[in-house]
């Protein structure tokens, strides 16, 4: 046991340094991107299915409440948290749609979508895709192995290439969140010594 669980670290550890390898500008642009975004008023649309929906409720949740600094709260919000539009939207249309009705209702032009889908492949995440490019939403996917659809789809793709292990990609997910919500904020709220 103790060897299946060196490994597991063993496996994020890596899976977080190759995607800092391969990632690195695109995080800066990425970061950029989201504080402009909120310099301009716009806000920060985020969804994804099953763990990439908990992280998508996650991160928002560091924007609107705060992350390790006191802030006024940011405007992010989690298209994966009314479960009345979703199911209603999925009973009534599809279910592909309940991220991209949510996207024509509440995105405007100059807001910041993040996807997070492990597979790059789930037809809910790239119909909002879809409906943010419509809307001149930029789009910033946070994916997996070779990124799938959605990596050819986003404005900016941040792709964990290490393995095929979703929960490794997963962990990599709520780091990068992490580091976005901490760069975000000393962009928009570092005071000069």
């Amino acid at each position: 046991m103790k060897d299946a669980i060196v490994k597991a670290f063993e496996e994020s550890i890596q899976a977080k340094q190759a995607f800092l390898k391969d990632n690195l500008d695109t995080l800066l642009k990425t970061i950029h991107v989201i504080t402009e975004a909120f310099l301009r008023g716009n806000k920060l649309l985020l969804f994804g299915n099953g763990g990439s929906a908990a992280d998508a409720q996650h991160i928002a949740a560091e924007f609107v409440n705060r992350f390790r600094i006191e802030r006024p709260p940011l405007p992010a919000l989690a298209l994966t948290t009314d479960t009345s539009a979703i199911t209603s939207i999925a009973n009534d249309y599809d279910y592909k749609e309940i991220f991209a009705k949510q996207v024509k209702a509440l995105g405007r032009e100059g807001d910041v979508a993040l996807a997070i889908s492990t597979s790059g492949q789930a037809a809910n995440v790239l119909a909002a895709i879809d409906a943010c490019k419509k809307l001149n939403i930029i789009t910033v996917g946070l994916t997996g192995g070779d990124g799938g659809m959605l990596g050819r789809k986003v404005d900016y793709c941040l792709r964990v290439s290490e393995g095929k292990n979703t929960a490794r990609i997963q962990e990599t997910h709520i780091l990068v969140g992490h580091v976005i919500c901490e760069m975000v904020d000393q962009r928009l709220f570092s005071t000069p010594a």
